[in-house]
Order: C-alpha cells, then sequence, then structure tokens
C-alpha cells in the first residue's frame, strides 16, 4: 500500500514520508506537493527506493527428439 505521511513542526516545517513507492518514482508521486510546500531542505533516501520491482518472466525450453528406427 502507498502512503504519504506529513508531520508538521510548529516551526512551520513539514516532515513528508513516503512508503510502499519502489525506485525513484517516489518523486514523481511528490514532486507536486512539494512544490506547493516550498524548499526542500533534505531528502533520505530508504531501502524502498533501490528496490526494483519484480518482473514475473516466464520460459519454457522444450526439445524434441526424434529416432530413425
Amino acid at each position: 500500500m502507498e502512503t504519504l505521511e506529513f508531520i508538521i513542526y510548529p516551526d512551520g516545517r513539514v516532515q513528508e514520508k513516503v512508503t510502499g513507492i519502489l525506485g525513484a518514482s517516489c518523486a514523481e508521486v511528490t514532486a507536486a506537493i512539494e512544490e506547493q510546500l516550498g524548499v526542500v531542505l533534505r531528502q533520505e533516501t530508504t531501502a524502498e527506493f533501490f528496490a526494483q520491482p519484480v518482473q514475473n518472466s516466464q520460459t519454457a525450453t522444450t526439445q524434441a527428439t526424434f529416432s530413425d528406427w
């Protein structure tokens, strides 16, 4: 499940935490929000940033042999 969590501090700082989105696509999801919030002071990547989506691929190999008898 994709979630965005925001913590707003009394001094106006906003901490944003994104979970459930693999790879760098989290930047695309949060770009419009960050533009409205103001200057981004720091970004920290998580393990999910470096994770790659799982791609299922199935390859079947068959080999037929025929005898001449």
